[in-house]
């Protein structure tokens, strides 16, 4: 009884297996949603790592020894040439100029007595009581007291000079930091920086980009105007796409040894924010979105888009090997296509090599193909439409 059970069994299992083969074979072709590759006009991007730096920089120095009196700014404030910024003691500089003026006043009172005697030896040199000595001497002692009134009225301009850097002023527009000296402190030419200021508009973005990279790009652009056909966008910190656009101004003449990269530059605007959008209402500090020494994304974009061949970006999977796709060839089969991408967003990808225009990529479905299954294709579901806030938020950020 124990044999003939086993056996039985064994039928039983054996039929069921055979069955559910013939539901497999019988069963049909799954359905999936396929996009056609097609051309779109895309605007090529490159990203890079830059530090945003301030077109003009400059540390505040004093240029005589003498007691810091005023500091006449506030730390973190915007100035514009010309402010006033420290004022150090005056009065022993004043009372020098008045010396100085003194002793040029001095000296233009003997050169025109001297001038006199010159003139009153000339006029006797043809008389009896008159000497050539005599005349040779007055005109010596001119010329002796006309050098000394020049070397006093240059020794009047050192002080005077010296006087006027007494007040330190801002040389040029910008954003001063927070002062390293404070009031009643002796400050002289080797106290080192009072304080630095650094140009707010417009900025520099400086990135480095492997020389390989360097090339494609010159490449790329050379029948498009070279660093004229690029535009420079930010992203920043926090990811927001920076509002203005900027562009290419400088590319170095030397390629680092240690990483094989040339520096470029770009220059963007960095206009004051306004109340509302970062800076609070009556904001005296001149807040504005980018900041000396701040890292950002630099994004390189074409002035003008190109043809690409683009797919949905969800059609692309990805294994050890690389990305892929899913393409309905030849009598609804699924055959697996390797490809290169280009640039990518979250939407769209753009294909560089693997695919032609026209074939069809599965897109809906995925989980249900394999290589060499025979699929029954069909159109895909439109993506759904984005709402008004969301384009006017997407054209803005563009």
């Amino acid at each position: 009884m124990g044999m003939r059970s086993w056996i039985a069994a064994g039928l039983l299992a054996l039929a069921l297996v055979l069955g559910a083969f013939g539901a497999s074979a019988d069963a049909p072709a799954p359905q999936v949603g396929v996009v056609r590759v097609a051309k779109k006009p895309v605007r090529e991007t490159s990203e890079f790592v830059g530090r945003i730096e301030a077109t003009d920089r400059v540390n505040l120095v004093a240029r005589v020894t003498a007691f810091l009196e005023e500091i006449d700014f506030k730390e973190g404030a915007e100035v514009h040439k010309g402010d006033l910024l420290y004022r150090l003691e005056q009065p022993p500089f004043e009372a020098d100029v008045a010396a100085k003026a003194a002793q040029v006043a001095q000296y233009q009172a003997q050169l025109q007595n001297a001038a006199i005697t010159r003139k009153r030896a000339e006029l006797l040199l043809h008389t009896p009581a008159g000497q050539q000595s005599t005349l040779d001497d007055a005109r010596a002692n001119e010329l002796a007291l006309q050098a000394e009134l020049m070397q006093a009225e240059a020794n009047l301009r050192i002080s005077k000079i010296n006087l006027g850097y007494t007040e330190i002023r801002a040389p040029i527009d910008g954003k001063i930091g927070r002062t390293n000296v404070t009031v009643g402190n002796v400050v002289s030419p080797s106290s080192g920086t009072l304080a630095t200021i650094v140009s707010q508009d417009p900025m520099y973005v400086l990135f480095p980009v492997a020389l390989r990279e360097v090339v494609d790009l010159r490449k790329r652009y050379a029948d498009q105007g070279g660093l004229e056909a690029v535009i420079l966008r930010l992203r920043l910190p926090d990811g927001r796409i920076y509002g203005e656009t900027g562009h290419l101004d400088f590319v170095d003449n030397t390629v680092s040894q240690n990483t094989d990269t040339l520096l470029l530059r770009g220059v963007i605007p960095n206009p004051p924010l306004e109340a509302g959008k970062g800076a609070a209402k009556g904001d005296q500090m001149g807040a504005r979105e980018l900041t000396d020494g701040e890292f950002v994304t630099v994004i390189l974009e074409g002035v003008q888009p190109i043809e690409a061949l683009t797919i949905p970006r969800a059609a692309v999977l990805t294994d050890m090997a690389g990305d892929y796709v899913y393409v309905v060839g030849a009598g609804n089969r699924i055959e697996q296509r390797r490809i290169v991408l280009g640039q990518t967003s979250p939407a769209e990808a753009v294909v560089l090599k693997g695919l032609s225009e026209g074939e069809l990529v599965v897109l809906e479905g995925l989980q249900k193909v394999r290589p060499g299954l025979v699929v029954m294709p069909g159109p895909a579901t439109p993506s759904p439409a984005p709402d008004k806030a969301a384009a006017a938020e997407t054209l803005k950020a563009e």
